[in-house]
């Protein structure tokens, strides 16, 4: 990043509506040589600032070898989100960041990659899945674990063909509305673990969703023999400043924004279950 505190004008150039409250949206740095310099890693986020209105942090759900434009994948739950929910192509918002550290894509070549998510938390994987299928020779066996409260609310549905020509996917939702069809499992997305291909040898988990999804995920694999060290999550939902200043994104002696969001999961399995939240054991 060029300043760590000063937001730089960003260009919205599409707007794809994913689900009823959740949206895509590609940016364009208007400055050129913002648009040369600035760049991240798989996991990390950004502010987005909508002026007048306030910022947040948003994890990036574009790859880092996309060139020339950023994504962000949005829930729209807040008056910074829902100010940005009215924001059409040609408008423009602030953009700090890139912040925190993302997933150790580094230490995945040659090994097998599980990856699960449920709801909004596929978007932070996103980029993960892209770098596999621009790098698939330097990844082995890649699964993907997907689940979401219903049909209607998973992510990226348009993507899921070409997805399933580099990795494995499974999908589960929570229930299934009258008159709607789906193939595919009912219920929480670890249910999908006894379909799953991945075992603990050679493999590294990344996941991300709710806390308490996380909670479960983790507790299933570790029963499974999946080693702690092997396993991270992302605590995005405890982003808050993104330079760790403000002391709301603290997880006992860690800060959300500068030592994660991602962590390997040995490095909070002895924190106390009331500061982890949903992700203790």
């Amino acid at each position: 990043m060029i300043n760590p505190f000063k937001p730089e004008i960003a260009v919205i150039t599409e707007v794809v509506k994913e689900t009823s409250d959740t949206t895509t949206y590609t940016f364009r740095f208007k400055e050129e040589e913002t648009r040369e310099t600035w760049g991240f890693e798989a996991g990390q986020f950004n502010m987005i600032t909508v002026f007048g209105i306030g910022e947040a942090p948003i994890s990036i759900s574009s790859g880092p070898s996309d060139t020339g434009f950023f994504q962000h994948t949005v829930r729209h739950v807040g008056n910074v989100t829902n100010a940005l929910a009215k924001k059409k192509p040609g408008d423009v918002v602030g953009i700090r960041g890139a912040y925190g550290t993302g997933w150790p894509l580094h230490h995945l070549y040659g090994r097998n990659l599980l990856i699960v998510a449920g709801g909004i938390g596929l978007a932070p994987l996103r980029p993960v899945i892209r770098e596999v299928m621009g790098q698939r020779d330097r990844f082995k066996e890649v699964e993907v674990l997907y689940g979401a409260r219903t049909p209607g609310d998973m992510l990226f549905v348009r993507e899921f063909p070409e997805w399933s020509e580099y990795v494995k996917l499974r999908l589960a939702v929570d229930m299934v509305p009258s008159g709607v069809k789906w193939d595919h499992k009912v219920g929480v997305v670890t249910t999908l673990f006894s379909e799953m291909s991945s075992q603990p040898s050679n493999t590294v988990v990344l996941t991300c969703g709710p806390e308490i999804m996380m909670k479960f995920v983790v507790r299933g694999l570790l029963h499974m023999g999946f080693s702690p060290d092997r396993i991270y999550v992302s605590m995005e939902r405890r982003m808050h400043c993104g330079v760790g200043k403000c002391g709301r994104c603290q997880i006992g002696p860690r800060f959300t924004c500068k030592d994660g969001p991602v962590f390997a999961y040995e490095e909070l399995a002895a924190l106390p279950e009331e500061v982890l939240g949903g992700v203790g054991r």
